[in-house]
């Protein structure tokens, strides 16, 4: 019984092969996926996916990469988090890989638009960084996220930054990164965190572990991604998948579905 954390279902890659997605789904033992938004012009479509599959959940958020659309407010945010499928506000944080840091202040204040809006409506955070840790440890303790909780998903950043979001209660989530020959200093982070802390994604359609790179990505192959963790720590896969299920339901507040 496996999760995947982090999915975009409704981008185009996925979205018209829908029902084959689930099918795979069911075929790998991935009994449930989180439909993550990252604007708010297509939240719609987000809602309208999992209104029509059980074993998916929902987030609203917007991705600190999209400049030119509508902006959030803490408002809008907490009113579109009480449909009940939705388990999460973000994806949210800090992204520096492409534009420089200073001018970057509106990505700040939308990352602390987003850490208000979930401590209102007492929903965990879905926390993206990019060349930004530092900057994204400080907003998070700043504005207090520890009461929202949440997960640091597709981890690509060191200990450091990890332990520091495990101390304010954040899971720590890897992709198909972890799976990559270049990923060395990832799996070093990937050892460590503890098994209370621990969640696996697909960040689909991109990323696709080993042994699909370079493929577009999809939900079941979160399997992978759990069968190339537990060879790393040490375990059965069959532990990998009990812990990080335990962990999703625990940090998002749901249970397994009656899958239709």
């Amino acid at each position: 019984m496996l999760i995947d954390s982090h999915c975009h279902l409704d981008f185009p890659d996925l979205l018209d092969r829908f029902d084959d997605i689930r099918s795979n789904m069911a075929a790998n033992g991935v009994t449930r996926a989180l439909c993550v938004a990252v604007n708010l012009e297509d939240f719609p479509k987000v809602i309208e996916l999992v209104e029509r599959a059980p074993e998916l959940c929902a987030s609203v958020g917007v991705h600190p990469d999209y400049a030119d659309v509508r902006e959030p407010d803490v408002d809008t945010l907490v009113r579109l988090a009480d449909h009940p499928r939705v388990v999460a506000i973000g994806e949210t944080g800090l992204d520096y890989y492409r534009v420089p840091a200073e001018k970057l202040d509106w990505q700040r204040a939308r990352f602390r638009t987003h850490i208000q809006a979930a401590r209102a409506c007492e929903k965990p955070l879905i926390v993206h960084t990019r060349s930004a840790s530092s900057d994204t440890i400080s907003i998070l303790a700043e504005e207090g996220a520890r009461e929202a909780g949440g997960v640091m998903h597709c981890f690509t950043e060191d200990w450091a930054c990890a332990s520091a979001a495990i101390d304010m209660g954040l899971c720590i989530s890897f992709s198909g990164i972890v799976t990559f020959k270049s990923a060395a200093a990832l799996r070093e982070v990937a050892i460590k965190v503890p098994d209370d802390a621990l969640l696996i994604e697909t960040d689909s359609p991109y990323l696709a572990p080993v042994p699909h790179r370079g493929k577009t990505n999809e939900p079941a192959y979160v399997r992978h991604v759990a069968e190339f963790l537990a060879q790393l720590r040490g375990v059965s896969l069959e532990r990998i998948a009990a812990l990080t299920t335990a962990n999703f339901e625990r940090v998002f507040g749901v249970s397994q579905p009656n899958r239709e």
